[in-house]
């Protein structure tokens, strides 16, 4: 997996792309750390029925070299209107401004009708 072409923003947290900027410092283990904190970020995506939203939403995480944890999809198809897709998708590896481009990018989609995201904290 290269990731030589991302920027140090989008390269992902378990990269084996290493620098300088990025070697481990002497501080001590429980000191701070200025590194962005990941979080499992949560979207659900509601769309028209159109065979190529998944493969849209899909390479959103892809180009980043993010596999999502989960993924479930529903195709509804309600008598006397038209169907619809329901993709609920479970991702790590993403900082907060990620995500909020990420479900900007996926809201801009041809056939997406709404994004919503969440985040889950582990404890």
């Amino acid at each position: 997996m290269r990731h030589d072409r991302l920027p140090p923003d989008l390269t992902p947290p378990n990269s084996l792309m290493t620098s300088s900027t990025n070697a481990p410092s002497n501080a001590p283990s429980n000191a701070p750390s200025n590194s962005a904190t990941f979080v499992t970020a949560c979207f659900s995506i509601q769309a028209d029925a159109d065979p190529g939203v998944m493969p849209r939403v899909l390479e959103l995480f892809a180009k980043r070299g993010l596999i999502p944890s989960r993924w479930h999809s529903d195709l509804e198809d309600p008598t006397g209107s038209a169907p619809s897709l329901t993709i609920d998708l479970q991702v790590t590896g993403l900082t907060h401004q990620q995500i909020n481009h990420v479900a900007a990018s996926i809201g801009s989609m041809v056939s997406v009708i709404s994004v919503l995201t969440s985040e889950k904290l582990y404890a």
